[in-house]
C-alpha cells in the first residue's frame, strides 16, 4: 500500500530565528541575508487561473511576489504595483512571469501620490487588456515604542498606502471588473491582536479587514467577490525596514504555535483558491494564515 506523504509543519522552511539587520526605505528581498521563500522554486501551477488578467500592488517581494509567481504559473497574466527604488527586486519577479509563458507589466507607483491608483488601474487594463482579478498587498508597517514619538507624517503615509489606496484602487477598477471577478486584500493578525509598537500599522489592518467584508456585501449583487487574507508573522522585506525592533529579529515568529515564522510561499495557495472559480461560494471572509494564532472579526 503507498503511504500518505506528510510533512511536520513544525519542520517546514527556516525554523531558527533571523540574524539582527536592517535596510534604508525600501527595503528589498536581494540584500536580505536569510532570503524568503516565495515559491520560486517550489510553486507549480495547476490551470487554475487560465487567462485571467490580474493586478497585484506590493508584488516586487514578499506575499506579493509569491501571489504574482502563483498566479503567473496557473495561467494568468500580471500587471504589479511596487514601490520606486524597488526595480532589481521588481525585474525578477517580472521575469518567473515571463518565464511561465505569461505577460508581466511592471508598475512603478508610490501610492501615497493622490494620483496613482488611477494611473495604475489604467495601465493594468490597457497593458493586461481588461481586469478581472485584483490582489491588494502594498503596505507600510514601521515601528514606534510609543504613540508620544510616532511622528503624524507616517501615520497619514500609512493610512493612505494601506487602506486608503484601496479604496481609491477599487474605484477606478470596478468600471471594468466583470461578474466572477474576484478582489483580494492583505490584512494581519495585527487587526485582531495588535502589538503595541505598530499602532498605526495595526488600525489600518483592522480597516481593512472591515473594508473587506463591507465591500463584499456592496458588490455580491455584481456577482464580485470579496476576501482577505490575514497573514501573522511572515518573513520579508517589510521585517527590515523598521517594521521590527532590530532586537526581535532572532526571536520573529518563534513564538507561534508552530514555532516558526512563515514564509511568503505558504500563503500563496491561499491568493490563488481565492481568485479561483473553486472559491465560487466563498465571500466576505478572512483567511488566517497565522501559524496558529486565531483571527476573531
Amino acid at each position: 500500500m503507498t503511504e500518505p506523504i506528510l510533512k511536520d509543519p513544525r519542520k517546514m522552511y527556516r525554523q531558527e530565528g533571523f540574524a539582527k539587520q536592517d535596510q534604508e526605505t525600501p527595503a528589498q528581498e536581494e540584500y536580505m541575508r536569510e532570503k524568503p521563500d516565495c515559491g520560486e522554486d517550489s510553486y507549480k501551477g495547476n490551470h487554475k487561473l487560465e487567462n485571467r488578467r490580474v493586478l497585484i500592488t506590493g508584488a516586487d517581494s514578499g506575499i506579493g511576489r509569491a501571489a504574482a509567481i502563483a498566479y503567473a504559473r496557473e495561467g494568468a497574466d500580471v500587471a504589479f504595483q511596487y514601490l520606486p527604488g524597488e526595480e532589481e527586486d521588481a525585474k525578477e519577479v517580472a521575469k518567473y512571469i515571463e518565464d511561465a509563458g505569461r505577460k508581466a507589466v511592471l508598475l512603478a507607483y508610490d501610492l501615497r501620490d493622490e494620483s496613482a491608483p488611477k494611473e495604475i488601474v489604467q495601465r493594468a487594463v490597457e497593458e493586461l487588456g481588461g481586469l478581472d482579478t485584483m490582489v491588494m498587498n502594498s503596505a507600510q508597517q514601521i515601528s514606534w515604542p510609543s504613540i508620544e514619538e510616532l511622528p503624524m507624517e507616517q501615520v497619514r503615509d500609512t493610512y493612505t498606502v494601506n487602506i486608503i489606496s484601496m479604496f481609491a484602487l477599487v474605484k477606478e477598477a470596478l468600471p471594468h471588473l466583470p461578474a466572477g471577478s474576484s478582489i483580494i486584500t492583505t490584512t494581519s493578525v495585527q487587526a485582531f491582536n495588535p502589538s503595541p509598537h505598530l499602532l498605526d500599522y495595526a488600525t489600518t489592518k483592522s480597516a481593512i479587514a472591515n473594508f473587506t467584508v463591507g465591500l463584499a456585501q456592496q458588490l455580491a449583487e455584481k456577482g464580485i467577490r470579496v476576501n482577505g487574507v490575514a497573514p501573522g508573522p511572515i518573513w520579508t522585506p517589510l521585517q527590515l525596514d523598521q517594521g521590527q525592533p532590530k532586537d526581535a529579529l532572532p526571536e520573529f515568529g518563534q513564538d507561534s504555535l508552530l514555532e516558526r515564522a512563515g514564509q511568503p510561499a505558504e500563503l500563496a495557495p491561499v491568493y490563488v483558491f481565492l481568485a479561483s472559480n473553486d472559491a465560487s461560494y466563498v465571500t466576505a471572509q478572512i483567511y488566517g494564515v497565522t501559524g496558529g494564532e486565531p483571527i476573531n472579526l
